[in-house]
């Protein structure tokens, strides 16, 4: 054979095992059977971003990324001078309301003895408007008698007329009393609403005080240092970006054949790229109720040219807490899942967890 006739054939086997290959690759089976279906994803978790509530400067962070919180740990610090400020400031006028309190409650007890003084007057006129009377009635009978001149009658009625308008005044007094005690109750009233103001805006303070020592909303690991030490933030800004490793799921997308046979709580079998010795349980938690394009970053080429529906395969929260530091986000992997209830899951997908 010549030389040129065995290169030939030394191609003509290359493409043939070629052939063979791509052939074996694309007809393969590809899963445990009828019953089963996979969907590519990746490992994703529920993260929360430790924010300002107002607006500062970062004085500490306690923290670094990959540490582990628990809900209520404090993980950063802002600067709280000004509020001090305002909280001295309002202790201030908390303590002046107060003293408002009492000097409105004295001149209620100043009033209300203004007015027991009143009415003691209006007694004594009204004695004396009584005698006045009864003297001026002996008078009009001892005159119509010749006995007494008509001078002292006319002295007699005037004197009647002079208490009846004491008597008047002194009623008047009373009455003046009285609206001055209704004016000092209001005062006080006034100066009650004050102190109640005034403890009010002590509470908002410090509150907001409390606020700026920035806690754990609940357990998880820092992904994330946004900020740092001595940067200044507006309101809402972002310090920490926090995953709750306790909330971990496995987005995938299956076509709409699959997900018409697909229950919420199906079995879920999750194998990453990363550690494919493993495999993970989890149950299907939720199904998209419209279809999508499925992102190029997940699927093939043939199968983003359909319309897909994504599902989300949430891992158990117990089991995320046994091998915590081993969970990571972000790790692409297989899940398959079960849509016959009567399949059994083969050996090659039964659960392998680490120790």
């Amino acid at each position: 054979m010549t030389p040129q006739r065995i290169k030939i054939a030394v191609l003509a086997a290359i493409a043939a095992a070629v052939v063979a290959t791509i052939f074996w690759v694309t007809f393969r089976p590809s899963g445990p059977g009828v019953g089963f279906v996979s969907g590519n994803g990746r490992i994703e978790a529920t993260e929360i971003d430790v924010a300002t509530k107002l607006a500062g400067r970062v004085v500490a962070i306690t923290v670094n990324e990959g540490d582990f919180v628990q809900a209520g740990q404090p993980l950063a610090q802002m600067q709280v001078d000004v509020l001090d400020a305002q909280r001295d400031e309002a202790r201030a006028k908390s303590q002046e309301a107060v003293n408002a309190v009492a000097s409105a409650d004295a001149q209620v007890v100043a009033r209300q003895s203004d007015t027991v003084a009143a009415e003691a007057v209006v007694g004594q006129r009204a004695s004396e408007l009584d005698a006045a009377q009864r003297r001026l009635t002996r008078t009009e009978m001892l005159t119509k008698r010749g006995v007494t001149p008509i001078q002292e009658l006319d002295d007699d009625r005037a004197r009647v007329s002079g208490a009846e308008s004491a008597l008047a005044g002194a009623n008047a007094q009373v009455a003046a009393s009285q609206a001055a005690i209704k004016a000092a109750q209001a005062e006080v009233v006034g100066a009650g609403s004050s102190v109640t103001a005034s403890k009010a805006t002590i509470a908002r303070v410090e509150a907001d005080i409390q606020d700026s020592q920035l806690k754990s909303p609940r357990d998880g690991r820092v992904q994330y240092r946004v900020a740092e030490p001595g940067e200044v933030l507006a309101a809402g800004g972002t310090v920490l970006n926090l995953v709750d490793l306790g909330d971990v799921y496995m987005t995938f997308f299956l076509p709409e054949t699959a997900v018409g046979k697909l229950e919420l709580g199906s079995e879920v079998r999750i194998i990453l790229d990363a550690a494919q010795q493993y495999v993970i349980p989890a149950k299907v938690s939720f199904v998209a109720s419209a279809a999508q394009f499925t992102p190029k970053t997940v699927e093939t080429a043939s199968e983003r040219q359909k319309l897909m529906f994504r599902v989300k395969g949430q891992i158990d929260r117990g089991l995320l807490q046994k091998h915590l530091k081993v969970v990571k986000t972000g790790l692409p992997g297989v899940a398959w899942i079960k849509l016959d209830r009567e399949a059994r899951w083969p050996a090659n997908l039964e659960i392998k967890l680490p120790e």
